[in-house]
């Protein structure tokens, strides 16, 4: 008796758990607290979240609360989304990494007022987008919220001088820098607006570095970077999107910002700004070679795209330069089935990073291609096209960004 009596208890607990664990299973979001909820809601991807936010009115009304933006900040990095960019300049459809698909995006109502300026974006970082209006004005926006700011008016001096690149650098989506490079090798200068001033900075002077054995040196703060396209072959038979001529990206390594950015002069610079110098790369190919470049950032790394040809094959390979042996080392490419169909294409290619990811948009008068390299697992996946009124509609160049609502202009 006594034994039948201790299995009925332990049945008797067993059934009091499984109902209670019933009773967590049916527990539904609208029972959770506003605190416990906006954290759920926040690990959802963005799409996901507009999807949600239609489901009734207590979720749209979180889309609006600061602490659900704080909650949004803490989510330590989302899946990209590409906006692209067509050779009309359009800027209205992304292509959306974390449930790969193409979506339309609502034109900020600032840049809708600024159109007669032909706007083109031109670098973006963290959840923020930048425009160039022509001249020297720009304007920073939050793709996903609309958000915009124009930002003010770069000095007169700036405008004499031809742009060379615009990087950007975006702080945990609060404040940002956004840098110019100008002048003409061997004159160059760099300019900084930041966001938590609201100003731009002293223009900066440039000189080159005369002490090649110094032109690395790890103790060097704030240096700055450029990668252009060699040889008068490629200068003259193939066209960058407008959208890339000003091409670059930001790294941080050991507290030193460093840009990187294109240009036409054939050469990668490195541009020292805390000692006012700028040095030289060696060449990644021969000048004479025929080939397309571009330059991206990987988790803080830069990397080099380069599509050229050999024996009468293409190739297309990414670079990683070794400071300690100052040479170029090649870390991945693209599989020789892949690339074989673009030899005497004359092919060009766009290329923006996004952590492990590598967007590449390849365009020749014959075709146009778009892929992702994941440099974990050299993985090369052809992305299917996006189609617009039945017809493929054709993209030049593309620029990556997190979409974060929380994200401030």
């Amino acid at each position: 008796m006594e034994h039948s009596g201790n299995w009925a208890s332990r049945a008797g607990r067993k059934r009091k758990l499984e109902e209670q664990d019933k009773g967590m299973l049916s527990l539904s979001l609208d029972e959770l607290n506003e605190d416990l909820l906006e954290r759920v809601l926040s690990w959802l991807p963005t799409s996901a979240f507009f999807r949600a936010a239609s489901v009734c009115k207590r979720w749209k009304s979180v889309s609006d609360s600061a602490s659900f933006k704080l909650a949004c900040s803490e989510i330590p990095s989302r899946e990209p989304w590409f906006l692209m960019v067509d050779p009309h300049l359009n800027q209205s459809t992304i292509f959306d990494s974390a449930e790969r698909s193409w979506k339309k995006l609502n034109y900020p109502p600032l840049l809708k007022q600024s159109t007669n300026c032909d706007s083109i974006p031109v670098a973006a970082s963290g959840g923020l987008v930048c425009f160039h209006m022509g001249a020297c004005n720009f304007i920073v926006c939050n793709p996903v919220t609309g958000s915009c700011r124009e930002l003010p008016p770069v000095h007169a001096a700036q405008e004499n001088h031809s742009l060379l690149a615009v990087a950007m650098n975006a702080q945990n989506n609060q404040s940002y820098k956004l840098v110019l490079v100008s002048g003409e090798l061997p004159k160059l200068s760099c300019k900084a607006y930041n966001s938590s001033t609201g100003c731009w900075g002293e223009e900066i002077l440039l000189r080159r570095k005369v002490d090649e054995s110094q032109e690395f040196d790890s103790n060097d703060d704030n240096a700055v970077y450029f990668l252009s396209k060699a040889g008068n072959v490629v200068a003259t038979d193939m066209q960058r999107s407008p959208s890339k001529q000003y091409s670059s990206v930001i790294t941080v390594k050991d507290g030193e910002e460093i840009v990187y950015f294109l240009s036409s002069s054939g050469t990668i610079v490195s541009c020292n700004l805390t000692t006012k110098c700028f040095s030289e790369y060696p060449r990644l190919l021969p000048v004479f070679c025929e080939y397309s470049i571009d330059v991206v950032e990987c988790k803080g790394e830069m990397l080099v795209v380069v599509l050229s040809e050999f024996f009468e094959s293409a190739n297309l390979r990414i670079w990683r330069f070794d400071e300690s042996i100052r040479s170029w080392n090649q870390i991945v490419a693209m599989p020789p089935a892949m690339s074989h169909e673009f030899y005497g294409k004359k092919v060009d290619i766009n290329c923006v990073g996004a952590g492990d990811q590598i967007f590449i948009c390849l365009n020749s008068a014959e075709f146009f291609r778009y892929v992702v390299c994941d440099l974990r697992t050299n993985e090369w996946i052809e992305l299917p096209k996006c189609f617009k009124n039945g017809e493929a509609v054709e993209f030049m160049s593309a620029f990556s960004f997190e979409p974060r609502i929380e994200a401030s202009v």
